[in-house]
């Protein structure tokens, strides 16, 4: 029998600076050649799971060890990093900090170089993974100008390059378009056959995974291994959102259906779904729901007329573009990376100043008002958290904005107190912001824009990193807040669910303007605008397609249907 390339046995870790185990009692054998899906709700240990993999743990990350851990034949606990390294490829979830090149084949040829290969060896390598990569048109190109796509398999080929047997992702899907998760889902399967790779992914948007063969999902709780299984069969069970987890949409479609998963064939690959009387269910659950009047805004908070900015004024990224927010909105930005949603967010904010146009807010001019004054009304929360956070501790961070407005300190503790509680950090106000995980930054961030209850949020990319249960907790009160205060909210977001679920009108930007403006429903079921905005059709749209149901008529009542239930 085949020996594991990955194996722990009764392994348990505690960080030198916690006071309980992040990880306990882990069992679990990973074969050569085997596509490993690991999922689990923020906190459980899956990222720290990943930094024994490629020796982060216990080396740069000290702690106490128990049990044991090797990986391709190694124990984690007598390797360096660099032994590791030899083995592991770890594709960072956000590229740009793994690049260290000038250009494209200078990163891929980094480690090469660093081991004092020939130029002929060099060129031989970087040759093979740029075609295979398809980086062949982008050697010469600055990592830092490509795409989320393309950044990552650049950062893809930096690891492969040193012919490295397991390749190991980190929420690889949290920045990127859906038309860039789908083709990188794609490109990672290909190269799990084509390079006898095993590969080992951490995410917590199970449904996107999917959308290629998946080995084996396992999925972690308070640092142990509570499911191990072939992915229909933890599917089957309805496990997802009891562990925290968000099960792919179609699945939800079917028992709205009062479908029996046990019925279910091949309930992990929608394309291959097979249930005994699935058209007639479906058909007749449409034809029992009723669509509501949407809610109507009439009185405009932000107004946009013909904007234009580029950082060459001779090559815009936003050209004379125009819109209306209106007062108690909930409404979602998309488009492909590097289309220019972050850049309108900074013209908004008053971080960029445009070449043209003109922007009012309550009925007052834009471009009179400082950022600070902007700031007072606007509340801007970045992608990254780590751009916005400034103090050391939790409660210190979401409180500053309200300090720095003079506010008595016993207003400011009730209001930071309440904010922490609805964020689901409530428990952690007294931890230094560096022990959180990405997720639980964000939360952080969020807060403390919140915390100023400002007449309007941009929020971008919210729900990056977050698991089911904060990312639920999260947009309940969001949406809260957007109905009991009419605050507008604009979410900048690649995540179809949250358009779809939350949200009651998209706008989704292209080539400087904007392509479409209308309901996430309307907007998922128009092949045109999916393929040129590099978004994608979720499983409800292909579940209904397949079953002779109008796709938009589908997808509107799904996510009523979820919506009232929630």
């Amino acid at each position: 029998m085949t020996a594991p390339i990955i194996s722990f046995k009764d392994f348990s870790f505690q960080y030198n600076s916690q006071t309980e185990p992040t990880l306990r009692h882990v069992n679990l054998d990973i074969y050569p050649g085997e596509k490993v899906l690991i999922a689990g709700p923020s906190g459980s240990g899956k990222s720290t799971l990943g930094r024994c993999l490629n020796g982060l743990i216990p080396q740069s990350y000290p702690g106490t060890v128990t049990g044991s851990a090797t990986v391709a034949g190694q124990d984690i606990t007598q390797s360096s990093i660099f032994d590791l390294s030899m083995n592991v490829g770890t594709v960072l979830q956000d590229p740009d900090s793994q690049f260290v090149g000038l250009t494209v084949v200078e990163d891929m040829a980094f480690s090469l170089e660093n081991d004092q290969q020939s130029q002929a060896r060099m060129r031989t390598a970087t040759a093979k993974w740029a075609t295979t990569l398809d980086l062949q048109d982008l050697l010469t190109h600055r990592p830092q100008e490509l795409s989320g796509g393309q950044k990552q398999r650049v950062a893809m080929a930096g690891v492969l390059i040193d012919n490295s047997k397991i390749l190991l992702f980190d929420e690889p899907l949290a920045s990127l378009d859906p038309a860039s998760g789908k083709a990188s889902m794609a490109l990672v399967d290909q190269l799990t056959h084509t390079q006898d790779l095993t590969v080992v992914i951490i995410e917590h948007r199970i449904e996107d995974v999917l959308q290629q063969p998946i080995d084996r999902l396992i999925v972690m709780q308070d640092g142990g291994i509570v499911a191990d299984d072939r992915p229909e069969a933890i599917l089957r069970q309805s496990l997802m959102a009891q562990l925290g987890l968000r099960e792919p949409l179609y699945l939800s479609a079917l028992k709205l259906a009062g479908v029996n998963l046990d019925d279910c064939h091949h309930l992990d690959r929608l394309a291959e779904l097979q249930v005994p009387g699935l058209t007639d269910k479906l058909q007749q659950w449409t034809a029992g729901v009723t669509l509501k009047a949407p809610v109507k805004h009439g009185q405009p908070l932000l107004t946009v007329k013909h904007l234009t900015f580029g950082y060459d004024p001779h090559a815009p990224i936003i050209n004379d573009l125009s819109t209306t927010l209106y007062r108690g909105e909930m409404v979602s930005l998309v488009g492909q990376n590097g289309t220019g949603k972050s850049t309108l967010s900074n013209l908004i904010t008053g971080f960029l100043q445009p070449q043209a146009g003109h922007m009012t807010f309550n009925d007052q001019p834009l471009e009179t008002q400082s950022v600070k004054e902007r700031a007072d009304q606007i509340g801007y929360i970045l992608q990254d958290p780590n751009q916005m956070i400034s103090k050391t501790l939790i409660y210190d961070e979401v409180a500053a904005g309200l300090v720095l407005r003079g506010v008595d300190p016993a207003t400011v503790e009730q209001r930071v107190f309440d904010v922490l509680k609805v964020c689901g950090l409530y428990e952690f106000r007294h931890w230094p912001i560096s022990a959180l995980s990405f997720g639980q930054k964000k939360r952080v961030t969020i807060a403390a824009i919140l915390v100023l209850e400002p007449a309007m949020l941009i929020l971008d990319e919210p729900t990056a990193g977050q698991d089911l249960q904060h990312y639920t907790e999260m947009m309940d009160f969001l949406t809260k807040i957007n109905r009991e205060k009419q605050m507008t909210i604009m979410l900048i977001t690649h995540d179809m669910h949250l358009m779809l679920e939350y949200t009651d009108r998209t706008i989704v930007l292209g080539n400087g303007h904007i392509l479409m403006d209308a309901t996430p429903a309307d907007v998922l079921t128009n092949d045109a605008i999916i393929t040129q905005a590099s978004l994608a059709q979720t499983s409800l749209y292909t579940l209904a397609a397949a079953h002779q149901i109008d796709p938009t008529e589908f997808v509107a009542k799904f996510v009523q249907a979820e919506r009232e239930a929630r």
